[in-house]
């Protein structure tokens, strides 16, 4: 049997130059833009590009272990789903950690005793930045929602492992909730919650 040789050049030695940057339209969340890029081989690319400020989540574990989820409508699947609460910086130097104790609050109607950094995903490399920290809250306590005006979500306790088998029969689709959920049950078989 033939063995393959996968060959790669010096990626950090290459230079890619953007040439162009066009704002095309600005919406609340995000600015859609044209690029045009020249890659290392000179050949030159445009690409759309989707500029976001940032956003945090939060994956909050009540005392006896359930994982607080929401259900609300997204439009863009025109459906409702299952998920972590989750929100957009309310400027570009929000301080993430503070932006999921926020969002914690406004969706659950929780404060958490202890917030951890869990990890960070950014949602779609190809044509987005949007890059989001996720959070670990623990030690809740009960305190009022305050949900947006275009927000109608329901809160629930589910078991890590009916979340797992969510996301791994295609049920749960979120990016940053998949990411969550496999994050925290690495975190509990490491030993490292």
């Amino acid at each position: 049997m033939a063995e393959e040789i996968l060959i790669q050049d010096k990626l950090e030695n290459m230079k890619v130059e953007r040439l162009k940057r066009t704002e095309i339209a600005k919406g609340a969340i995000l600015t859609y833009y044209h690029d045009t890029v020249k890659i290392p081989n000179g050949h030159i690319c445009e690409f759309d590009f989707l500029g976001h400020q940032g956003a945090a989540a939060v994956l909050p574990v009540t005392a006896d272990g359930k994982l607080l989820m929401v259900r609300q409508y997204r439009n863009a699947l025109d459906r409702f789903t299952l998920e972590i609460p989750a929100g957009g910086l309310e400027g570009p130097k929000e301080p993430t950690r503070e932006a999921a104790a926020r969002e914690l609050t406004e969706e659950t109607g929780f404060v958490a005793g202890k917030i951890d950094f869990l990890i960070s995903v950014v949602s779609a490399v190809a044509y987005c930045n949007e890059k989001i920290d996720i959070y670990l809250a623990r030690d809740l306590q009960k305190s009022e929602r305050h949900l947006d005006a275009d927000e109608f979500i329901n809160v629930e306790a589910w078991d890590v492992s009916d979340l797992l088998e969510l996301c791994y029969n295609g049920t749960i689709q979120d990016a940053k909730t998949v990411a969550a959920v496999m994050a925290y049950q690495n975190g509990i078989m490491s030993g490292r919650f």
